[in-house]
């Protein structure tokens, strides 16, 4: 969203980012306005609670806290700010405050969608377990797996406090909020490609495809020498990381300090918690608290991750393979498109354990179908830019006052 906003701001239009304050130093480094929406200590203890990993409770943890904690206080902000024939929104599919300030005001709104899983189909649909949605599931026990999910988990955690607000604006109640109603009926942006998700029929018709945004903070930071000689000091390193939010990544860093010993490959690891690192890395293995991929993956030999859809795009933008630990939301999804596109290999998290991990990191190293499928997609990558594209349509909003 940072890169995006760059791009509105070359085109002459004043940014405002409302989010948590965690992220306000480096909004306002950038040169952005900012609105806090809740507290820094709310985002730390939502990540410090393990169930937030959890298929399940980690969806209702952030439901509670992405959604229904924020929808009063996004649609405040936005009523506050809103000028007819000026302002344009473009928000995630988690900020309901929007949605529904678009319905009662009439501002102008993009909904962004960084990964294809929150996009049902019951034709090439997203994985998303427990529920069966392989190819050769058929439709209509597709829709009936969406029909109870919401009926019988999304509309039992979201619905009642959602119509409770919107009877006090006097809008009419809704059902099934996931199902249609959360997409803008004006314009919906995919921040992937066509290769990595092609548009299903059942999508909205509004949507449009931008490709991989590939922002990261290399621009704001300070080149660190210590990496660079790491990267001249020897071959290739493998790359490890549980996610930057992830709080609960122990196990992740042992079984990456024991793989790569067996292997014996260097390794990288990346965490802003360093109590996760083992105390006695061995030689070969370093810690660092971040480092742009930008600036490493093209250097590395694999990336072994947790399935962010950031996390992603980078290692096919570098051309190397990744290895996914998939937890939750729209992780086993990515590694299933990740296998799909053969660039790499998938697990899940009772499954990341050394001996597995090692010999797949060596199948993937040393396989050269990999290796083509990895420089396929690489050569995939236009030169034109997917936030130049993204902030063009968001534009266009602009006076599209309902």
């Amino acid at each position: 969203m940072l890169g995006i906003a760059g791009q509105l701001q070359q085109l002459g239009h004043e940014v405002i980012f409302i989010t948590n304050p965690l992220f306000e130093p480096l909004v306002r480094q950038l040169g952005f306005a900012f609105r806090p929406l809740g507290t820094s200590e709310e985002f730390k203890t939502v990540t410090a609670n393990p169930k937030v990993w959890h298929p399940v409770h980690g969806v209702k943890l952030l439901t509670r806290w992405a959604m229904l904690h924020t929808l009063e206080p996004i649609y405040q902000h936005l009523q506050q700010l809103y000028l007819p024939g000026e302002t344009a929104v473009a928000a995630p599919v988690t900020a309901l405050g929007a949605r529904i300030a678009q319905e009662k005001l009439g501002l102008p709104l993009a909904t962004i969608h960084l990964q294809p899983a929150v996009l049902r189909s019951v034709y090439e649909s997203p994985s998303l377990p427990p529920m069966l949605l392989g190819r050769g599931i058929p439709k209509w026990f597709k829709r009936l797996q969406f029909l109870l999910a919401d009926r019988l988990f999304a509309d039992l955690l979201v619905a009642g406090e959602t119509n409770h607000f919107r009877k006090g604006l006097e809008l009419p109640p809704i059902h099934r909020l996931f199902h249609v109603w959360c997409h803008s009926p004006q314009r919906v942006i995919g921040l992937f490609p066509s290769w990595y998700a092609p548009p299903q029929p059942d999508w909205p018709a509004e949507t449009r495809l931008t490709g991989f945004p590939l922002w990261d903070e290399r621009e704001v930071r300070q080149a660190n020498p210590e990496i660079e000689a790491f990267l001249q000091g020897g071959s290739p390193p493998l790359i490890f990381t549980p996610g930057s939010a992830m709080r609960h990544g122990r196990d992740f860093f042992r079984v990456a300090v024991e793989a790569s010993r067996q292997l014996k490959r260097r390794a990288i690891l990346l965490t802003h918690y360093p109590e996760q690192i083992p105390e006695q890395l061995p030689e070969g293995v370093v810690y660092f608290d971040y480092i742009p991929f930008s600036q490493i993956l093209p250097r590395a030999a694999a990336l072994i991750h947790h399935g962010g859809i950031g996390s992603t795009a980078q290692a096919f933008s570098a051309g190397i393979p990744q290895l996914i630990m998939a937890m939750a939301f729209d992780q086993p999804d990515n590694a299933a498109r990740v296998e799909r596109l053969h660039a790499g290999a998938g697990l899940r998290r009772h499954q990341f354990r050394t001996p597995r991990v090692a010999g797949l990191l060596e199948k993937l190293i040393t396989s050269e179908p990999i290796a083509a499928g990895c420089r396929e997609i690489r050569g995939r990558f236009p030169k034109e830019s997917a936030l130049a594209d993204t902030a063009t349509l968001i534009e266009q909003l602009v006076g599209q006052d309902r």
